[in-house]
């Protein structure tokens, strides 16, 4: 996978990237794998905006996909590679031997034709699902459970990738894609390999229109406005008015902690920032 350049017709091109689609497969997506995604224009159920920059975009459907992987002992071969407009990484349309067909992250080197498998007697190979307890420690794997039987819940993002690094009892040594190292049950599961698509993040967006069609509006800097609009508003030129970087509604926005202590916290080895 590799990223695309345009010949500079216009200003907005002239930067612009893309990443190539040449190994998806060229196919609808599975309808019975498919629902209707609702959009909400960033507002609650009362009608209010609670998350800004939010609306407009190109209509999606939403892939159902099966995060899990509690169907052991059925081998599934990969029939197709697609494209999910719902997230970065790439989909692999998997049939199992039964006929039931479901949808999974596609991991770096997962290619049409091959076999994933999931459950304790699964080998370590790209795309199989394993107890983290069953996969050897400097093993790279993404899709992890935090909760056994939940789903996968961490490094889903392209090309992202977790490292076992070591167990101790009845816990397993992770290395997060933050550099974080967390204690996570050997029970939760884990995919063998790293996710896909890791040209993502080389994409230059390149134009405005190109993120209004993604379903995001236009940011404006709270320093432009007018004092009744936001705290750091008016002024002559680039004047902040004295006031420390904040939201529009006064709440400090640098230099704060916004991670409440959690129960979570003691499963914590290191943190991302040391």
């Amino acid at each position: 996978m590799a990223v695309k350049t345009y010949n500079p017709t216009t200003p907005a091109r002239r930067y612009m990237t893309t990443v190539t689609t040449k190994d998806l497969t060229d196919k609808r997506p599975e309808r019975a794998l498919t629902e209707r995604l609702y959009k909400t224009g960033g507002r609650n159920n009362t009608g209010r905006i609670t998350t800004r920059h939010i609306g407009g975009g190109h209509k999606q459907l939403y892939r159902v996909v099966d995060f899990k992987r509690k169907k052991d002992g059925v081998k599934a071969r990969v029939i197709a590679l697609e494209y999910d407009p719902n997230r970065g990484a790439r989909l692999a349309l998997i049939q199992y031997e039964d006929g039931e067909k479901r949808y999974i992250i596609a991991p770096q080197g997962l290619t049409v034709g091959m076999t994933v498998e999931s459950g304790d007697k699964a080998e370590i190979s790209v795309g199989n699902a394993l107890p983290l307890g069953l996969i050897p420690p400097g093993t790279v794997v993404h899709n992890i459970e935090l909760t056994p039987g939940r789903g996968g819940q961490i490094a889903r993002g392209a090309g992202v990738g977790a490292q076992v690094m070591a167990r101790e009892g009845d816990r397993a040594f992770v290395k997060l894609p933050s550099n974080e190292i967390r204690l996570i049950h050997i029970a939760c599961r884990a995919t063998v390999g790293m996710v896909g698509n890791a040209d993502r993040s080389n994409i230059v967006i390149g134009s405005a229109g190109r993120n209004r069609h993604l379903g995001i509006r236009p940011t404006v800097r709270g320093i432009v406005m007018n004092p009744v609009d936001h705290p750091m508003g008016g002024g002559e030129g680039k004047s902040k008015g004295g006031n420390h970087p904040q939201s529009p509604w006064g709440l400090k926005s640098k230099g704060q902690r916004t991670r409440r202590s959690k129960v979570s916290d003691r499963w914590i080895v290191q943190r991302r920032k040391k």
